[in-house]
């Protein structure tokens, strides 16, 4: 329990502050990050270091400290070699909690490693090409001193890796870098490697670009879109909250996925995925979400995220609106910069009502309590997820394009959700005030100029249909289900050839496959007594009509059965927004407003 762990050049590793930590990797092929953690003017008999078990913006208990080992702690002066250092006993406290016997000690040396394979925006990675981390899944902390300033030292394995990250350095002292408390810490990300790096200029602030992994993007192309995302949401808020912003894009074979911070963001996105024209504008939807971030949860956020607790869940029934308003302005941002056409939002826009239309959670659960279990749900999925759940990402992005279309209509156009956003960074965003359930509603309520009440009980609190026709009707739009008249009828099952099986994915609540007692997870077998795959299911079923029984063949828990199965009405898989057959003038004129181009030109 006391054997030190030797990093490279740790004994000149000196600073001011009383906290101090070094991040070394001399061997990268083991995944290996080697840190150092001073702790310098400590004046108690019990020191308590903890690890975070989460990760703001990411609302699961990850339990970082399970990639956690080889944990020692010891008494030192700064002029002691570390091969004299003294041992200090120790004791675990709690899964991510250590305490240390410091009794007339006041400088104490922690170290241990953090195992580091998992390529996510919220995570660590290190192998021979690069080392990332997220401080929050890397640096134990001191309770008492969280507000404490600190220091992060860097230490590459190799002369020609550097380092990228959003925290300011420490003067002169190479890879070295400062920040006021923790909280800005873990709200800092670190790549190290030698990636390539773009600076750009965008309204006199600085930004960069840095990609680390081989893949197809464009580096150009990405940073003048990029421009013009940062461009249009300044327009939003009136300016930057920043002097500087970082982008770090991560390459990956198949990863998907970004985390907002205040100065920076992570992506993660499949190397191959930025030719192709639809894929690259999903990118750019994923960049103008991420940095719509930085007001929207960073800066302006719920009162229950307004102080972070690190070891337990921080709930808050408020995330419909902090990830479905970034989620509609995802896909607003870039038309609004020119990035895609009209007509491309709402063939993304349609895509999003498809699948929510197809989630029978909607029906279950409110998006409300969807923000609110976030913890135990929405990151861990099962077979019965979506009958039973509703991402408040989703159903918060439909909520949030209902209130924009509300707020416009009442307003004659002069008000939107863009006056909202401007209120609650005015208010609450600023001065980084946490706002409550009831001032986000109010703010609401002031923009469309109505109680909102009925509104939230409706669809934030109650699980009632939204009413999606209807809102987008007064701008000369509709919800169009596709044609059922070729659909086979509807059996209620997803399935999919899973390892050399065709296995039964999902199976719909109250269909008629649920009915005949077929579960997710049964091997299919037969339709009919003649052995059916996945994907000839639905061929197969053209032949028989709503009403008719038929003998499909399952294996459940390896028992062969034999189930009858009722085939219920074709029912729509896809949705389209499209304009309504005649507009009127009024809805003309919402319709430009909204979107910027006359109705009429969407069929030219």
């Amino acid at each position: 329990m006391t054997q030190a762990i030797k990093t490279k050049s740790s004994e000149t590793f000196q600073v001011a502050t009383p906290i101090q930590y070094q991040v070394a990797m001399p061997h990268p092929e083991t995944h290996l990050f080697e840190v150092t953690l001073h702790i310098r003017g400590w004046s108690s008999d019990v020191l308590d270091v903890k690890m975070p078990v989460w990760t703001p913006g990411s609302y699961l208990v990850r339990e970082y400290a399970r990639h956690l080992q080889d944990f020692t702690a010891a008494a030192a002066t700064p002029e002691d070699p570390q091969d004299q250092e003294t041992p200090l006993s120790w004791n675990k406290a709690s899964k991510n909690h250590w305490q240390i016997q410091t009794e007339g000690v006041d400088d104490i040396r922690i170290r241990y490693r953090v195992y580091a394979n998992e390529l996510t925006v919220r995570t660590n990675h290190l192998d021979l090409t690069h080392g990332y981390f997220n401080p929050a899944a890397l640096c134990l902390y001191v309770p008492q001193w969280q507000y404490q300033p600190l220091q992060i030292r860097v230490v590459p394995p190799y002369p020609h890796w550097r380092v990228t990250t959003p925290l300011e350095t420490a003067g002169k002292a190479e890879h070295t870098y400062q920040a006021p408390d923790f909280d800005t810490l873990v709200d800092s990300p670190f790549e190290v490697g030698n990636h390539a790096s773009y600076e750009f200029e965008v309204l006199g602030k600085s930004h960069e670009l840095a990609i680390w992994g081989q893949g197809n993007a464009d580096p150009h192309q990405i940073i003048e879109d990029t421009k013009k995302i940062i461009q249009t949401e300044a327009q939003i808020y009136g300016g930057l909250p920043y002097d500087r912003y970082i982008f770090l894009l991560h390459q990956s074979g198949s990863g998907f996925g970004g985390l907002e911070h205040k100065n920076s963001c992570s992506l993660n996105y499949p190397r191959l995925g930025f030719q192709v024209r639809e894929k690259y504008e999903r990118f750019m939807q994923l960049v103008a979400h991420e940095f719509f971030h930085l007001w929207n949860v960073k800066r302006i956020r719920p009162k229950e995220l307004e102080t972070f607790d690190y070891e337990q869940e921080n709930y808050t029934p408020s995330l419909w609106f902090c990830e479905g308003a970034t989620s509609y302005y995802d896909l607003l941002i870039p038309l609004r910069a020119g990035i895609y056409s009209t007509q491309a939002f709402l063939d993304k826009l349609s895509k999003d009502v498809t699948r929510f239309l197809n989630t029978p959670g909607r029906q279950v659960q409110p998006v409300s309590e969807s923000s609110f279990d976030a913890w135990i749900k929405l990151y861990r999925r099962d077979a019965n997820s979506d009958n039973s759940q509703i991402s408040y990402y989703l159903k918060g992005e439909l909520v949030c394009l209902l209130l924009d279309l509300l707020i416009r209509q009442n307003s004659n156009n002069q008000r939107s959700l863009d006056t909202v956003m401007r209120s609650l960074w005015e208010d609450f965003g600023k001065s980084e005030t946490g706002y409550t359930a009831a001032q986000l509603q109010d703010a609401i309520a002031q923009a469309a100029g109505t109680d909102m009440d009925e509104f939230f009980q409706r669809y934030i609190h109650g699980t009632e249909e939204l009413p999606l026709d209807d809102y987008l009707h007064a701008f000369g739009l509709r919800v169009k289900p596709e044609d059922t008249t070729d659909k086979p009828p509807r059996l209620g099952l997803t399935a999919a050839t899973e390892n050399g099986k065709e296995t039964i994915k999902f199976v719909e609540l109250g269909s008629p496959a649920q009915q005949a007692g077929i579960d997710a997870n049964d091997e299919l077998v037969a339709l009919e007594g003649f052995r059916v795959n996945s994907q000839q299911l639905p061929e197969r079923l053209q032949a028989y009509q709503p009403g008719d029984q038929v003998q499909l063949t399952v294996f459940h828990e390896d028992e062969l059965r034999t189930c009858t199965v009722t085939l219920g009405e074709p029912q729509p898989s896809n949705y389209q927004i499209e304009p309504v057959a005649k507009s009127d003038r009024e809805q003309e004129e919402n319709f430009s407003r909204w979107l910027g181009i006359p109705i009429d030109s969407l069929n030219s």
